[in-house]
């Protein structure tokens, strides 16, 4: 029934289906009249609840109607003894029932605000609810011990909640103060320890981190209560952990990259005055021979020489072997994983110097042939490189950037709003031990494209659509098993 009036107050209150409503108001009310005119000689008075009915449900204009129409109607169906007695009359129940009508609509619009409260407290009240059956809530006496504990708490700490009523909740949580807690001063906030942290005990004796916010609240005796918001850090913890672990394998495998490099450089430098220097002492020989027994001790001496220059060489050439950067197995990845499973090393390269490192990835279609870890280090070194670049720069900005090119490759780019790369310095700067940075290596590109190279791509540098360089390169896409 209800749902039937508010639909009929809905059209209603429409420009027309308001104008209808009061001519079909006062019709019944015309009706009324008629049947009760047996009983005696009715005026004004069965035209008033049209009026009610129409203020209820409509709008001004459509009151209006119904009070001209209830008018229009007495005067031509009621006698009068004259003209004034009529105006009279009609002044009257004009006046009335507007102010009637005024109180009624008064009334709606109270009713409408009331349904409207209703409604926004209902959602609120379900918001609550939801709330506190998701978080853990504890409330406490002003002596610490448990009064109420909801069922996600309960859930956290591995308990009973109806059995943990009225023990002391520093069983649960055994470096709890409740005087600190309950203090005016620490009533409202965040609890801290001398860990940074609390850590909770479960029944089975295990341990948990967590964080605690406490309010005041009064309870139902009209004392009050504590009421602790208990986060499970656990999680956080873990992925600290983990970014952590990530960050020390990360320089781990820079390192060696570093180091394979350098060794490959010194290969590559020192092998050719180690071969000119043994081809000197062959020559040397050749000229000891023509002194007969006289140049036989000094060639074996030379002998000896020229033996562990070759010795060195091979030494050399087996540390270059044993440290450069070797083709690895190349397993089935998704690029948008392996470089957001950077973001807290990212985050750290960029908080050193005020740079914000964004992502803007398309994980569809982003299934790669890669080697992970030394993927993410060559992430890291663009990144690195990229964030050095801008640090100085207001509005500094470095973006990774990942689309699939091709039904074949992948494609990945950093680029940054910083100065840009020299023209004289494209073809030079991924040569091993060249630096633009005071105290750098020059190995960071030199690693990072020779990791590209190992993963079948090529990297590149262009001038980047934020104003400074991009670096990119393309992965192979793996067709087998592609994520939608």
């Amino acid at each position: 029934m209800k749902n039937m009036l508010d639909a009929v107050a809905a059209a209603s209150r429409g420009r027309w289906g308001g104008l209808l409503l009061a001519v079909i108001a006062v019709g019944v009310a015309v009706a009324a009249r008629s049947l009760l005119e047996g009983l005696g000689r009715f005026y004004y008075l069965p035209m008033l609840p049209a009026v009610i009915v129409t203020a209820l449900l409509a709008r001004r204009a459509a009151v209006a109607l119904a009070i001209g129409l209830s008018i229009a109607l007495n005067l031509a169906l009621v006698a009068r003894e004259g003209l004034g007695d009529a105006v009279t009359n009609a002044l009257l129940f004009a006046a009335v029932a507007w102010g009637v009508a005024e109180l009624c609509m008064a009334l709606r619009q109270l009713k409408d605000r009331a349904d409207r409260l209703s409604h926004r407290l209902a959602a609120q009240d379900a918001l609550l609810n939801t709330v506190l059956t998701t978080v853990p809530v504890v409330t406490l006496q002003l002596d610490g011990a448990v009064h109420r504990m909801n069922p996600a708490a309960a859930q956290l700490f591995c308990v009973d909640a109806n059995a943990v009523q009225g023990r002391a909740f520093n069983s649960l949580v055994p470096a709890f103060d409740a005087a600190s807690a309950s203090h005016d001063d620490q009533a409202d906030g965040v609890l801290t320890s001398t860990e940074g942290h609390w850590n909770g005990a479960r029944a089975d004796g295990a341990t948990f981190p967590l964080n605690i916010q406490s309010g005041r609240v009064p309870g139902p005796d009209g004392q009050d209560l504590v009421a602790l918001c208990l986060t499970d850090l656990s999680r956080w913890h873990a992925a600290d952990a983990q970014a952590r672990e990530l960050h020390t394998q990360l320089n781990k495998v820079w390192r060696l990259n570093s180091l394979g490099e350098m060794a490959a450089t010194l290969a590559h430098e020192l092998n050719q005055p180690l071969s000119a220097a043994a081809t000197y002492l062959h020559a040397s020989q050749a000229d000891m021979e023509k002194a007969g027994p006289l140049g036989d001790s000094a060639r074996r001496t030379t002998e000896l020489a020229k033996a562990q220059l070759l010795r060195a060489g091979a030494i050399i050439r087996r540390m270059r072997e044993l440290l450069s950067l070797e083709v690895r197995r190349l397993d089935t990845e998704r690029a948008s994983s392996m470089i957001e499973d950077l973001g807290p090393v990212l985050s750290m390269i960029g908080s050193a110097k005020g740079v914000t490192v964004r992502m803007d990835l398309h994980a569809e279609a982003d299934t790669v042939r890669a080697e992970r870890i030394q993927f993410q280090q060559a992430i890291v070194n663009l990144v690195r490189n990229a964030v050095e670049a801008v640090g100085d720069t207001p509005g500094s900005d470095v973006v990774i950037v990942g689309r699939a090119l091709s039904d074949t490759h992948y494609a990945i780019s950093v680029e940054d709003n910083g100065p840009g790369i020299a023209a004289d310095q494209v073809e030079r700067m991924f040569q091993p031990m060249t630096s633009t940075k005071s105290g750098g290596m020059g190995l960071g590109l030199s690693v990072t494209r020779t990791i590209v190279e190992s993963h079948g791509g090529r990297l590149v540098v262009a001038k980047s659509a934020l104003g400074g360089a991009a670096f990119s390169f393309n992965l192979i896409r793996e067709a087998v098993g592609e994520h939608p």
